[in-house]
């Protein structure tokens, strides 16, 4: 008789977080499991559909429900992935915007700058990677960024955003150019607030959708570094 095999779901869930030494960076959120820390997820109910268990998870496991974009991101297969039963796990991609409270998670749960992960459960660190890679990839050809950035933003921030994801500093001016010419972001015809340094305020922008779409078929940003 074969040998069963368990399913699971993994999310790797991204959101950019402004630290006050060292500006916007990449953070993952990560859950405290069996005395590790891993990524959430785990079984699939009996009534789930992949997503289904991944949300649910999710809301579970780290009180977190607002999650702009989620997608499909691999399955992991490796016989020995996990000790013991075989487990395959079907791995997802999430978002969420820069303006969710720190405080929305539960008491085993944080956000770890994606460059200080501590030591991961399994292949959970490669889970991560994948994750990083698909969203900088994506930023170059979609308007993903919509599920990083709060409602409405100055193109400073909004170049700031990319740069933490990307792992390369991003020119506001020219980060505009590209996505006005695509329609991907809009004026919203107020400003915000003047910046420490003073100066005028700055003019805010917001995605002009707020689903994914493909917005060129050749990528203008380079793969992060």
């Amino acid at each position: 008789m074969a040998e069963s095999v368990c399913v699971e779901v993994l999310s790797s869930v991204f959101q950019i977080r402004e630290c006050s030494d060292a500006g916007h960076l990449l953070h993952v959120l990560l859950v405290r499991r069996d005395g590790e820390w891993a990524l959430p997820g785990g079984d699939i109910g009996d009534r789930d559909t992949l997503p289904a268990a991944a949300q649910r998870h999710l809301g579970e496991q780290a009180r977190l429900t607002r999650v702009a974009h989620l997608e499909q991101l691999s399955v992991f297969s490796d016989p020995d992935r996990v000790p013991g039963s075989r487990t395959i796990a079907s791995t997802f991609l999430g978002l969420v915007p820069r303006d969710i409270p720190a405080d929305s998670t539960s008491e085993d749960a944080r956000w770890v700058e994606v460059n200080d992960l501590p030591s991961l459960a399994y292949d959970h660190a490669q889970i991560v990677e994948q994750g990083r890679r698909r969203l900088a990839a994506k930023l170059s050809y979609t308007n993903i960024a919509f599920a990083l950035a709060p409602g409405t933003f100055s193109m400073s921030e909004l170049s700031e955003i990319y740069g933490a994801a990307l792992g390369y500093t991003v020119d506001a001016t020219n980060l505009l150019r590209i996505l006005s010419r695509r329609g991907v972001v809009v004026a919203t015809g107020t400003v915000g607030r003047t910046g420490r340094s003073g100066g005028r305020p700055p003019s805010l922008y917001a995605f002009a959708e707020t689903t994914l779409r493909v917005t060129d078929e050749f990528a203008t940003l380079r793969p992060p570094l």
